[in-house]
């Protein structure tokens, strides 16, 4: 860290952290980015829906952004951040915040912008988290078009398996539902699965079958082996918001259908938070966002970071007049 207080402390380095130091970078704020260097999508291959970037490998996409931040002079160093608090304002009623790394440093912020994502909670089923990211998939619009054409299943963990079913039945016509610990579907449920030509097979998934390093079946308790090239999950999307309640925000359940599908900080549409001076942007706050999603939330929080500083600026500069 090359100086103690910044314009803007960024917390969380991916697609959203980058997007807003870029911003507020080329804003001519001093920014400094904090990185855990634990991007979500990290096991996936590459990037996809990202326009101007499609199949981009996630880490050369973050060489790419970290470059384009630091041209601006965006700093970007590497620690967890433990905790932040408010600052007593000044005796100008300027407002601050100090954050705090597992490591020990400390730094001052006249904002924040918390952009630490959110982590993927896998049903407990061996070998699932080992080939997560690769064959194990929960997004259609992120990996469908990679897996079509070929033996697809889908893990019913609760209600929304169905859902999941019939939507990856667009990329593939050869659809398992294995019902593992979801669920039996309706009658209703069952004649759409069957319109479709989704078959449903009875039975916990025990394991995955793996051979060359490449998953090949799902096992069963019976010791049944279904050839599959790839299986589906619904995953728990859980914030990473310690940083968010240390400052006193609390996360509220997320839910699709009736059905609690994690948890997410909220915030107003250009990512502040209830706590003045504290904004977020990405997956901390929108579980289902892709990655140019979080891109563009990180813009817009940072461009409103700006305006808010702005805004403090003027107030500043009257005062100085004034005095």
């Amino acid at each position: 860290m090359q100086q103690q207080r910044y314009d803007v402390v960024i917390v969380g380095g991916g697609a959203a952290g980058l997007s807003g130091a870029l911003a507020l970078g080329r804003a001519r704020r001093s920014v400094l980015v904090i990185d855990a260097g634990e991007p979500r999508n990290a096991p996936a291959s590459h990037v996809h829906n990202y326009l101007g970037r499609e199949s981009t490998p996630p880490g050369e996409l973050l060489a790419i952004g970290r470059g384009e931040a630091a041209g601006y002079g965006a700093e970007i160093v590497e620690g967890r951040v433990a905790s932040a608090e408010r600052l007593p304002g000044d005796a100008d009623g300027e407002q601050g915040f100090r954050v705090v790394t597992e490591d020990g440093r400390s730094v001052e912020a006249r904002r924040l912008l918390v952009t630490t994502g959110l982590v993927d909670e896998l049903p407990p089923v061996p070998g699932l988290a080992e080939r997560w990211g690769r064959e194990v998939l929960h997004c259609p619009y992120c990996h469908g078009h990679e897996v079509a054409d070929r033996p697809i299943g889908v893990l019913a963990t609760g209600p929304l398996a169905v859902h999941q079913a019939l939507m990856w039945r667009q990329w593939s016509d050869d659809v398992t539902l294995f019902l593992h610990t979801g669920p039996e579907p309706t009658e209703e449920e069952y004649e759409q699965l069957a319109a479709r030509g989704v078959a449903v097979v009875d039975g916990e998934v025990a394991g995955l079958e793996v051979a060359d390093d490449r998953f090949t079946g799902v096992t069963l308790a019976s010791g049944w082996v279904v050839p599959r090239e790839a299986l589906v999950v619904q995953a728990r999307f859980t914030a990473r918001s310690a940083v968010l309640e240390s400052l006193g925000l609390k996360p509220v359940a997320q839910e699709m259908g009736g059905v609690v599908i994690g948890s997410y900080m909220p915030t107003d549409p250009t990512g502040a938070t209830e706590v003045p001076g504290v904004w977020a942007a990405g997956n901390v706050t929108r579980l289902t966002e892709q990655v140019i999603g979080a891109a563009a939330a990180g813009l817009m929080a940072g461009g409103a970071v700006n305006g808010d500083l702005i805004t403090e600026d003027t107030r500043l500069a009257v005062a100085a007049r004034r005095a």
